[in-house]
């Protein structure tokens, strides 16, 4: 064979995971030698069947495998990159017995590759088709050492505890004392939690009775089902088929819908804030602290056809915060600056207070940049019905089985 002969070849699924690796560690989301081996080794793409072998190795691709009747995504394999972070967050170690929460196949086959012939994997899943998916790609890459329960994942896997490591592979709004209760002493747990409508991937170290963060990643997942299942509430400002613009609650006041909408129809007034961010800078941070400063912070989203009508500036798969205040309000942004790769935050308004509205926003972001800029947020979880004294100074997010707090130092 020649040199252009072997150029020209189709790539092996050998060749496609070595690519994913590599890219997956110049994104900072493989680093430990473990990891990149197991990741390198697993055949993730026998578990999509009929799915083109490329995509499958595709590091920002999730594989969606079931939605619901309405049409949201309950099941999916999630893409090499959050799997990588997870499981990075995690500090996996041979001879480790860990609980996965949300079944796929993949990230349990990763996780029994790094736990080796001494340590096991229960993998619980409340879906009885995926998790006899998840079954037959354990099978087809000969691993013996994982257990499948068909299950509710809010009730962990009793039976097995106490695991040294829990990862949650679904979003979740609350933290059921199971998890915690199963958790080893100084066991970590990996959850993709969602606090005001904002979903971080979180790693917790147990401390007795409350779960302490010890490194949060933005992140985007399924939602939970069966007892755990608490989706956000979606109350639309426009309603024009196909150009929707709605805001996402979660746990917010329920707004007066038909005066943003009205309001959604005068003209926007805008607020600079003077603080730049470079173009590749995420606003993950900045977002997070918006939610702990300001009481009525929801997630506007916005079709893609309501910014090409000009109804709004952003949109985002995620939602942009949107600070809201009667009959009027208004949502982060960014402007092009004479520097290709600066961008100035600031905010745009909408309704009679539009402006002043907008101002607000814009302030926080010069709070932010002046006393966070850097800092990351400190996330605690205690059991619901400790008492507020007994929580560290911050946001309080109450859930039915606990209590979330959100704190910067």
């Amino acid at each position: 064979m020649t040199n252009d002969d072997h150029t020209n070849a189709p790539a092996t699924e050998q060749d496609l995971r070595d690519d994913m690796v590599r890219e997956l560690i110049e994104k900072g989301a493989l680093r430990s030698p473990g990891v990149v081996a197991a990741f390198r080794k697993v055949p993730r793409h026998l578990v999509a069947c009929g799915v083109e072998m490329a995509k499958c190795y595709s590091v920002e691709e999730p594989l969606i495998t079931k939605t619901d009747s309405s049409g949201v995504h309950i099941s999916s394999v999630s893409a090499p990159r959050i799997q990588a972070i997870q499981i990075e967050q995690a500090d996996i170690q041979p001879g480790m017995n860990v609980l996965e929460i949300g079944s796929g196949g993949v990230n349990a086959v990763y996780l029994a590759e790094l736990v080796g012939e001494r340590g096991n994997v229960v993998t619980v899943d409340i879906d009885p088709e995926v998790a006899q998916r998840a079954k037959g790609f354990i099978k087809d890459t000969g691993y013996r050492n994982v257990t499948i329960i068909c299950d509710d994942g809010g009730n962990g896997a009793i039976d097995h505890q106490p695991f040294d490591r829990i990862i949650v592979t679904v979003q979740a709004a609350d933290i059921p004392s199971s998890w915690l209760h199963q958790l080893t002493t100084e066991g970590r747990l990996v959850v993709p939690l969602r606090m005001r409508g904002m979903t971080r991937t979180i790693a917790f170290v147990r401390d007795d009775h409350r779960l302490i963060s010890d490194g949060v990643e933005l992140c985007g997942f399924v939602p939970m089902q069966g007892a755990g299942q608490n989706r956000m509430q979606v109350v639309l400002i426009h309603d024009v088929p196909g150009e929707e613009v709605g805001l996402r609650l979660d746990g917010h006041p329920e707004p007066d819908t038909k005066a943003l909408a009205a309001a959604l129809r005068t003209p926007r007034t805008e607020a600079w804030s003077g603080v730049m961010l470079a173009g590749d800078e995420s606003n993950e941070h900045l977002d997070l602290w918006l939610t702990t400063a300001l009481d009525n912070l929801p997630l506007m989203a916005a079709e893609p056809a309501a910014r090409e009508r000009g109804l709004v500036a952003s949109a985002s798969p995620l939602g942009v915060p949107t600070l809201v205040d009667g009959d009027s309000f208004a949502y982060r942004t960014v402007r092009r600056t004479g520097d290709p790769d600066r961008f100035e935050l600031g905010a745009l308004g909408h309704g009679p207070r539009g402006q002043q509205v907008a101002e607000r926003l814009a302030a926080e972001m010069r709070t932010w940049d002046r006393e966070h800029r850097g800092d990351r947020a400190h996330i605690e979880v205690y059991p619901a019905g400790t008492p507020d004294d007994q929580l560290p100074a911050g946001r309080v997010i109450d859930r039915q089985h606990s209590r979330v707090t959100i704190s910067w130092p």
